[in-house]
């Protein structure tokens, strides 16, 4: 049962990044210096290589999320809630900002990755304490 707590997790929170990033996706795309294509989208859009391998990275962290909340023995909702954002807020957005740092990305960029990952992360850990 853990096991389909984490695909469905990991579905979820990729779908919330879909909605995410469409949403912002202009302030992203200044941001990031990905270059728009004619449609106005970004140009490396038609490759499945981002999208393949972000989906593999969200379901390892929403993996190791269900196991990191099952030995802590979080397992209610509000758990579920706090330690998602926890692990988005504190481990997956202050990474990004490193990276981002010395790469000397704008900080804008940082508030829209790591507002995905901190939602994304909530999201999680509100669906792997449901299961």
């Amino acid at each position: 049962m853990q096991f389909l707590a984490v695909i469905v997790a990991a579905f979820a929170t990729f779908a919330f990044g879909a909605l995410w990033y469409a949403i912002l996706a202009g302030p992203w795309m200044v941001a990031s210096g990905v270059k728009r294509g004619p449609d106005g989208r970004p140009a490396n859009g038609s490759s499945p290589t981002p999208y393949l391998i972000s989906f593999v990275a969200i379901i390892l962290v929403s993996g190791m999320m269900r196991h990191v909340f099952a030995m802590a023995g979080l397992d209610t909702l509000i758990e579920g809630v706090m330690g998602g954002l926890g692990v988005g807020l504190f481990f997956i957005t202050p990474w990004i900002a490193l990276n981002n740092g010395y790469t000397m990305r704008p900080f804008t960029l940082t508030v829209i990755d790591g507002g995905y990952a901190t939602i994304g992360c909530m999201i999680m850990g509100i669906i792997l304490t449901l299961f």
